[in-house]
């Protein structure tokens, strides 16, 4: 075995690749750097080459090399590419706390229990290597990186991407424009660009001393500086045609032909090393106990001896101190597959299946892979591995064992029952909806009837959603299935759950109550009871207003027991719960969780749901650059994944912000983008989220009467609408501008309403915001300035910054009114630095003004007083100033009434005003200053 192993250590020589090794070298062994580097290149480039020459250059100077290859039929064994580079730190396991321990033994197949979250998993593998790194630096290299499995890839993004000041560096190369799981956007690249001539000339003349030198032309010409082609193209050639005494054929093989090279080079040796080579390439790993115990289950007569002459034709090498089988070129296992017949591949799987008896999720794909006919127990054993997947959060290689699954069930409505559930898992999780379409009509084909149970209906009705988007069919198709199921309605049939929970949100997407009757109606029916989750749901976020109260004791026991949950779609759905009783804040953690997964290409619905709660969380919390920031990869992800349902969650958000910083133009143009496409689909919680945008752009632009419609198109004045939990978010937007328009019946009939509803008790940033409708509405001034002052008392108010000022800006304004100029200094103070803090110009402007008629200066504000007024600008104040309405003023001008608003807009900060009622006075001070426009 010596002997064997020692034909693949030969060092060969590295033609043409000196500055690029020494390029990566220096690079990746910055003293304390920990750094991460992509390499890409096209197929036969010399990307092995190249990692070969970084990891001896690295090893020789005391760094320890971990190496991990992908392989294709390895894709779709979760943590398979994990298990090669880690398997070297085994004896360092213990040395990890416990929770870690278990989770990296679960993961890379030493020991059993419970699969761990994926980011536990992720944090275990870092904290191994850094164990490691304590001893010496680590490099960790990855080959063939697209064909690393999804698992294996996440793990990999996750701890490239925290290697800053350690001692680990991280190395992987793939194809260029490969497609893969590993996400690599953020990281270095470096491109390996073709041999120049004269590297390419020197590696043929080292290999092929002999060749004539119009062939060495020809071959130059043809390889154009692939290495790979310089290699094997002369290969393919005889003698005479090496020596030019026969014609070379009118077009040499190169690319895609390459793999026939390697076909017939595979096809000339024996057989047993056929065999040998067909092994390693379905085992993947390269293992050489596992190869040798499989030889013998596949034919008794072979032994690893039988490599040799694929390692002295240098297909394979053999590492000595590993003791793995690694292949030269990815296209020499492909070849192996090309030039075995299919019966031979199955012989190889169920000898391979029959050795990993204790992998039993390796060992199902490996007899799902060898089954030719339909066989249950085998489509079992892969259903249950792709239950542990889905476990551990990988939704692809779950759907790939499903489907497969399917193909080997006996009877049609097994197979039915396997497609649905990868279809379902396809929609809810994966991302995968063009393939869950094609799944759905497989399922109608395998069984009629099951294409309208309750997977294949959630499935099909997510489709639905992302297609047209038409809310009131998507909810009758799936209360249809609910009604008509067979589950005898067992809280504890999991597709009914399911089923139940996409039921809420499609009855809140529609924002109707009738919507949510046939909802109650299967919840109340629910055996033994309906699950906690479910149920707090339906109160806190269906109708919070009339039933939030109610569920804010069990929310809080959830919330308490669950933040360290791992399950993605349990978090968003405790996130969903949270929306209306400002409970998000609590979940802020777990939704990174889930966020960070899906950056690590995790369930794409899941990340587009950790992204929504963060950006709603975000925008009440102040945290306005991150919202800007998770809004814009929302809308990404949505248009990249094919969920574009989803997008005005995104829209709503940034259109939110920008009316709140006074960008009202985008503000109005998103909003109504929201409206146009939810209006024909009857999505009426996105027309409410856009009248919420309208209603503070409104405000900001001083124009209350504009915002007093928006307000009450989401609920009138005085009701707080059934059904319709927006209403609570925009109540004080409603009250303030019914008082700024002298409607105080209607103002003060909708604190009424606030009050009956306990709409104070659901969260302190609602108490807040009632406290502050309270004030507005009151007549006697002393009265408000102690509800005033009661209000902003309260205990964790301060973490609601925008709703805190916006409510202390009124304090002082009616402090001001009631000639209490110097008690109004403080709240204006303390609300003009939040709002500038924010960036909200339009309240900064306001709340400046407000100062400055109270006899206040104002040094520090950032308003641009003083800048000059474009011509149109002061066209419209003029115009404004006289008495006409954006509308008028459009007509007269010949222009949009948006454009009249964004001109006023633009306007006010320059003046120092903050509405149109000022605008007359300003205007005449400008026009009698020095230097006025």
């Amino acid at each position: 075995m010596t002997s064997l192993l020692s034909l693949g250590t030969r060092t060969e020589p590295v033609v043409g690749r000196d500055r690029d090794v020494a390029h990566i070298v220096d690079f990746l062994s910055s003293p304390g750097a920990g750094r991460a580097l992509l390499l890409s290149g096209d197929a036969g480039v010399g990307k092995t080459v190249i990692l070969d020459a970084v990891t001896r250059t690295m090893s020789q100077a005391g760094t320890r090399v971990l190496r991990a290859h992908g392989v294709q039929f390895e894709a779709n064994v979760s943590y398979s590419g994990l298990n090669q580079a880690l398997l070297p730190l085994r004896d360092a396991l213990d040395d990890l706390s416990s929770l870690h321990r278990d989770a990296l033994k679960v993961a890379l197949g030493l020991g059993a229990g419970a699969p761990a979250d994926r980011l536990v998993v992720s944090n275990a593998a870092l904290t191994l290597l850094q164990t490691a790194s304590g001893r010496s630096p680590v490099l960790v290299v990855v080959d063939d990186l697209p064909w690393i499995d999804p698992a294996s890839a996440a793990v990999f993004g996750f701890v490239a991407r925290r290697l800053s000041g350690s001692r680990i560096s991280f190395l992987a190369a793939s194809r260029t424009e490969a497609d893969g799981f590993f996400e690599g956007s953020g990281l270095s690249t470096y491109p390996l660009q073709p041999l120049d001539e004269p590297s390419a000339t020197n590696l043929v003349e080292l290999r092929f001393p002999g060749l004539a030198h119009e062939v060495r032309r020809r071959v130059l010409d043809t390889a154009q500086g692939n290495p790979l082609a310089l290699l094997e193209l002369p290969s393919s050639l005889s003698s005479d045609q090496r020596a030019a005494l026969e014609a070379l054929p009118t077009v040499l093989p190169l690319n895609r032909r390459l793999q026939s090279l390697f076909l017939s080079r595979i096809q000339n040796l024996p057989v047993h090393t056929r065999h040998l080579l067909l092994l390693a390439t379905l085992n993947g790993d390269g293992d050489l106990g596992i190869l040798s115990v499989a030889a013998r289950e596949l034919n008794g007569d072979i032994d690893l001896k039988g490599l040799a002459p694929a390692e002295h034709d240098q297909l394979v090498r053999l590492e000595e101190r590993t003791r793995r089988l690694v292949f030269r070129h990815p296209l020499i296992s492909s070849a192996v597959i090309e030039a075995t017949t299919g019966a031979e591949r199955r012989a190889a799987h169920q000898a391979l299946a029959r050795v990993l008896t204790n992998e039993p999720e390796r060992r199902a794909w490996h007899l799902g892979a060898a089954a030719i006919e339909p066989d249950e127990s085998v489509a079992a054993l892969l259903e249950e591995a792709a239950q542990q997947v889905i476990d551990r959060g990988d939704a692809v290689a779950a759907i790939a064992a499903l489907t497969r699954a399917a193909d080997l069930s006996p009877l049609g409505r097994d197979r039915a029952r396997r497609l649905a559930e990868a279809a379902y898992i396809g929609t809810d999780s994966a991302g995968a909806l063009q393939s869950a379409s094609a799944l759905l009509e497989g399922v109608r084909r395998a069984d009629p009837q099951h294409g309208r149970s309750l997977r294949s209906t959630a499935a099909a009705v997510q489709l639905q959603l992302n297609r047209d988007g038409d809310v009131a069919r998507a909810h009758r198709r799936l209360v249809d299935a609910i009604e008509e199921g067979t589950h005898g309605y067992d809280a504890h049939d999991t597709s009914l759950i399911d089923a139940m929970h996409l039921l809420l949100l499609l009855c809140f997407y529609g924002g109707e109550a009738e919507l949510w009757a046939p909802f109650h109606a299967a919840l109340s029916r629910l055996r033994p009871q309906a699950p906690g989750l479910l149920t707090v749901a339906d109160k806190a976020f269906g109708d919070p207003a009339r039933a939030g109260a109610g569920a804010l004791e069990q929310l809080s026991l959830i919330l308490d027991a669950d933040l360290k949950e791992s399950d993605p779609a349990r978090i968003v759905r405790i996130g969903t719960a949270s929306v209306y009783t400002d409970r998000l804040a609590a979940l802020r953690e777990p939704s990174w969780r889930v966020v960070r997964q899906g950056r690590d290409g995790g369930p794409v619905r899941r990340h587009l749901d950790g992204l929504m709660h963060l950006c709603l969380d975000g925008y009440h919390s102040g945290r306005w650059t991150e919202v800007a920031q998770l809004s814009d990869e929302g809308l990404e992800l949505c248009e990249a994944s094919g969920y574009t349902f989803f997008a005005w969650y995104f829209q709503y958000n940034k259109a939110l912000l920008a009316a709140s910083r006074g960008e009202l133009s985008t503000a109005r143009s998103t909003a109504d983008l929201m409206t146009d496409w939810a209006t024909p689909r009857g999505v009426r919680a996105a027309v409410h989220y856009a009248h919420h945008v309208h209603a503070v752009a409104s405000i900001a632009n001083g124009d209350f009467d504009d915002a007093f419609l928006h307000a009450t198109a989401v609920s009138p004045a005085g009701e707080l609408a059934a059904y319709t939990p927006h209403a609570l978010w925009l109540a004080f937007d409603l009250v303030e501008s019914a008082v700024r328009t002298d409607r105080r019946t209607q103002a003060r009939a909708h604190v009424q309403a606030l009050r009956a509803a306990g709409a104070a008790g659901l969260s302190p940033r609602l108490a807040l915001l009632v406290g502050g409708c309270e004030a507005l509405v009151t007549e006697d001034d002393e009265v408000a300035a102690r509800i005033f002052a009661e209000t902003l008392s309260a205990p964790y108010i301060n973490q609601w910054p925008f709703d805190v000022a916006r409510v202390r800006l009124t304090q002082g304004e009616r402090l001001r009114r009631a000639r209490a100029t110097t008690d109004a200094k403080a709240p204006l103070v303390g609300a003009l630095k939040t709002f500038e803090e924010l960036g909200a110009s339009p309240w900064s402007a306001r709340a400046t003004l407000e100062l400055r008629a109270a006899g206040w200066n104002v040094p520090h504000a950032r308003a641009p007083f003083g800048q000059k007024l474009t011509p149109q600008e002061r066209e419209v104040a003029q115009l404004a100033a006289a008495g006409l309405t954006n509308k008028q003023i459009a007509e007269r001008l010949f222009i949009s009434h948006r454009t009249v608003g964004a001109h006023l807009y633009q306007t006010y900060p320059k003046l120092g005003i903050a509405s149109r009622a000022a605008l007359r006075d300003a205007l005449t001070s400008l026009n009698t200053s020095p230097g006025g426009t």
